[in-house]
């Protein structure tokens, strides 16, 4: 079983309630510190007391998503959003200023503390205090996509399904099933298009408050401040766009001709996106979500034994929600727990070949989240998601040469490392289409229902459209956005999959070369945690953090050339 680690600052049955907390920041707030030693500790203690509360935040987002009809877990959430979180931020503020106005803040050694330092520096620059309420309405509004998306079901032959278990028929060789599961899903979630249109246009509305506050023009602006871009633009990731726009898009509009060959059809609607070619049934690597967990643990052993331990002490702990079941939260995530060292692995399993590939994406967060738990300060393990990703998207490939252990048909392997790769490649082009559409939405921040439905549609279908015909289904093509909870819940948190995704091939394209020495790289940039520019993690990994064209297509053709491969 997992032990916390002993509190030295914070009292072991500490309640986590306002009344308790507001002497534990004002104390922070006021100690006197004489020497570089006082302020080291100065800084434990207020690593303390943040991971307690990160702790306490995430099992009430946790409970929350996996039981997304009790109101009791709304409550508990919405209470840490409207009461705690908006009395801590101004605290946090005046902890960052005595922090910088210390004589003593420049004898700390400014190789271990320059990216924290850096970032508390652009924290205070953005903070503003008429921005807390507005954060706070923020957070409790974004969670009602959580409530809209999680409450769909569908019934399909007289029973009802989850979406995510519905979608599962998309892969079914009969067409006419494919085409009723489609229909049927759609259906479901247009019914709920105006009101997520709704809850959008507040949030964009309370999003652009919180830019004009802090000084921006838009809140595409503030963001790439608020999320530390420190390494990149937003030129760049227009360039990034075009990059993947003319190496990527390329490969799979000649994939989808064969896969229309194939299927002996005139065009392919979107139903026909997901069927296996060769005419065989879905791919089906586990029978139900213990299986998978089992299953998974067994993969990761194979990799390396200290990788499959930390998944056994997770299902030890009861540190896994994989099931698929009405009232939870659609999607999936690993939470990293501050003070227990461990994750939680949430996500809805409906026994299909995807689940296996979401369970080593999150698995890869989840080790990274052990190997980073004894770093010394809770911000040095608070890592860019362009970092982040790359442990997640890096162990989905790694992991492949192990997938053995969920297959027992050379064939069926052979499939899936086939599905995989074409999937490495069809995210690029998702996450340039959602990125480009969050910067046209809020670079035009009075923008009308219309208006973004146009520019919705104008970036999808220049990259492909998802290389179906939706010439019938202008409804349906319209609101795909609407699908992406990102856009909703975390804004602009979505170029750094890409990123991670040209990272994640590289590091399997070591891994493949030399296994001992890729692995080995792998896991020390990402014991880095965030002590090192994404930069410099990336050049411990191996890789390069580049995404220009030269490098998009050199690596999308190294894909291609293993898809060819496995036949």
């Amino acid at each position: 079983m997992i032990a916390k680690k002993p509190r030295k600052y914070i009292p072991e049955n500490f309640e986590i309630k306002w009344e308790s907390l507001e002497p534990l920041f004002t104390e922070l707030k006021d100690r006197q510190i004489n020497s570089v030693d006082a302020l080291e500790q100065w800084l434990r203690d207020r690593s303390e007391l943040e991971a307690v509360l990160e702790e306490d935040f995430a099992w009430r987002y946790i409970r929350m998503t996996c039981d997304t009809a009790s109101e009791e877990l709304l409550q508990k959430f919405q209470y840490f959003a409207t009461e705690i979180e908006p009395k801590t931020a101004p605290y946090s503020n005046e902890l960052n200023k005595k922090l910088v106005a210390s004589p003593y803040t420049e004898q700390l050694d400014q190789q271990k503390y320059f990216i924290y330092l850096r970032g508390v520096k652009k924290a205070l620059e953005l903070f503003r205090e008429e921005n807390i309420p507005i954060l706070t309405e923020i957070q409790v509004e974004q969670q009602k996509y959580q409530s809209i998306t999680g409450s769909m079901s569908v019934l399909l032959d007289e029973k009802e399904f989850t979406l995510e278990q519905a979608a599962v028929r998309l892969k079914d060789t009969d067409r006419s099933k494919r085409q009723q599961a489609w229909e049927t899903i759609t259906a479901r979630r247009l019914q709920d298009k105006d009101q997520l249109n709704s809850l959008f246009n507040q949030l964009r509305g309370l999003r652009h408050r919180v830019a004009l506050n802090a000084g921006f023009e838009n809140f595409r602006d503030y963001m790439f401040q608020a999320l530390g871009r420190f390494d990149y633009t937003p030129q760049d990731c227009y360039a990034f766009h075009e990059a993947i726009q003319h190496a990527i898009v390329p490969i799979l509009h000649q994939q989808a001709e064969k896969r229309k060959q194939a299927l002996g059809l005139d065009h392919l609607e979107p139903w026909d996106m997901d069927v296996d070619v060769s005419g065989k049934s879905a791919l089906k690597p586990f029978k139900d979500g213990s299986e998978l967990i089992e299953k998974s643990i067994r993969c990761f052993s194979n990799i390396g034994p200290y990788l499959g331990e930390r998944l056994e002490i997770m299902k030890e702990n009861g540190l896994f929600d994989v099931e698929s079941r009405k009232g939870k939260a659609p999607g999936g995530y690993n939470y990293p727990l501050a003070e227990t060292g461990a994750p939680f692995i949430f996500m809805n399993s409906a026994n299909t070949f995807r689940d296996l590939t979401t369970m080593v994406h999150e698995g890869g967060h989840a080790v990274h989240t052990f190997l980073t738990a004894d770093l010394e300060l809770n911000d040095f393990k608070h890592c860019p998601s362009e970092v982040a990703e790359l442990a997640s998207m890096s162990m989905e490939l790694i992991s492949m040469d192990n997938w053995d252990v969920y297959f027992d048909n050379e064939e069926d392997l052979k499939r899936a490392k086939r599905d995989q790769l074409f999937d490495v490649l069809k995210t690029l082009p998702w996450v340039a289409v959602v990125d480009q559409f969050q910067h046209w939405i809020y670079t035009n921040p009075t923008h009308t229902n219309e208006e973004r439905t146009q520019a919705w549609l104008q970036i999808f279908e220049s990259f492909g459209a998802s290389f179906a015909n939706w010439s019938t289904h202008k409804e349906a093509e319209a609101n795909l956005w609407q699908k992406q909870l990102h856009i909703f819940e975390v804004p602009f948190y979505y170029i750094e999959y890409g990123m991670a995704q040209l990272g994640a091939i590289a590091v399997w394209k070591n891994y493949k070369e030399n296994p001992e020495k890729g692995l080995q790289q792998y896991i020390d940039a990402l014991k880095l945690g965030y002590t090192k520019t994404i930069k410099q993690i990336y050049e411990t990994a191996g890789i390069k953090f580049d995404f220009s064209a030269d490098y998009v297509k050199e690596l999308a053709d190294f894909v291609k050339a293993e898809i060819d491969d496995l036949g």
